[in-house]
């Protein structure tokens, strides 16, 4: 695991440590890295989103929004149903 020191004003600074001060996380790092995690996931659904619109809107897409809907749906459960076993 490689090192990375960043610099925060101090009202930033005063928020991670009261993130950290709930017992939640461990340290300002853990609390960082979870931001992180959620940031990418966040892209990544929003990428995947953006795909799956575009083909929704394609001349040759054979899916409707309800079937978009019914995918998301599932794709949501899986996801939870993940966190659920960690």
């Amino acid at each position: 695991m490689q090192s990375m020191n960043i610099s925060l004003p101090d009202p930033l600074k005063q928020f991670v440590d009261g993130q950290v001060s709930t017992g939640r996380y461990s340290s300002a790092s853990e609390y960082v890295r979870e931001l992180i995690r959620a940031d990418e996931k966040r892209k990544a659904e929003e990428q995947l989103e953006a795909k799956l619109l575009e083909g929704l809107s394609s001349a040759d897409s054979e899916l409707t929004p309800a079937d978009w809907n019914a995918i998301r749906k599932e794709a949501l459960a899986k996801v939870e149903a993940r966190k659920q076993t960690r």
